[in-house]
């Protein structure tokens, strides 16, 4: 199995990557965001829309710059055969700022989209907590193709308050973003240059952080010895 193979696998004694490394035996905050390329490619077509944007004060060029910067990232990926799957979800949200901010003229609209997601992010993880399903438990027990018996078995309620704790880090991430975001937004086009600032420090960086906490919740020592291991072979 080579390098990259493995780090696609949680708990192989190499750093994962994006959700997975909440379940990894090992925890690196490069790792988890996809290294310093997925956070050029994550960050830099905001980064270039605010830049045009606050130097010509032109919305199309701001607009077009992030979507050529946005698809090169794709095109690389694909001429080098790397997978794309990170660079292509890139391109999906600057698409729908691009056309957002394009319907309406107003340059906070490339940002719209973004707080949209954050609020049903929100809304999904509360929920879940709300209804005891809590998302991260549920996301936790698919990536290591568990059951979710975790929900209901008695031996496993400390599993359970770690959940639900960590579903509450994801909660507070996107909150978080929408109490710093929302009123920037509603500040109209003279504040786009803070609003995207914004956005990127709140970015990969506080998911990263997020990520972090979750790991150190999900995969403790007595969160592993909660879990049910295979049942020992009949002796001979």
């Amino acid at each position: 199995m080579s390098e990259d193979q493995s780090a696609e696998r949680p708990g192989v004694g190499v750093p994962a990557r994006g959700l997975r490394a909440v379940v990894g035996e090992e925890f690196s905050f490069a790792e988890a965001v996809g290294g310093v390329r997925g956070v050029v490619e994550s960050t830099a077509p905001g980064l270039v829309f605010v830049v045009v944007y606050v130097v010509t004060r032109a919305l199309t060029p701001a607009l077009a710059t992030a979507l050529v910067v946005a698809v090169g990232a794709v095109l690389v990926r694909l001429v080098q055969r790397t997978p794309v799957t990170q660079a292509l979800s890139g391109v999906l949200g600057v698409g729908i700022g691009v056309a957002w901010a394009w319907w309406t003229g107003r340059a906070q609209d490339y940002f719209a989209g973004g707080l949209l997601a954050n609020l049903g992010y929100l809304v999904a993880m509360v929920g879940s907590i709300a209804a005891r399903w809590p998302a991260v438990g549920v996301v936790v027990a698919l990536l290591r193709g568990e059951d979710m018996a975790w929900r209901t078995d008695p031996g496993r309620a400390a599993e359970r308050r770690r959940f639900r704790w960590a579903t509450w880090v994801m909660a507070a991430v996107f909150a978080l973003r929408l109490a710093v975001q929302v009123p920037l937004y509603l500040a109209g086009e003279g504040a786009v240059a803070a609003l995207g600032t914004a956005k990127l420090a709140m970015g990969l960086p506080l998911f990263a952080v997020a990520l972090w906490l979750t790991w150190r919740l999900v995969a403790t020592p007595g969160a592993r010895a909660a879990r049910p291991g295979p049942p020992p072979h009949p002796q001979p």
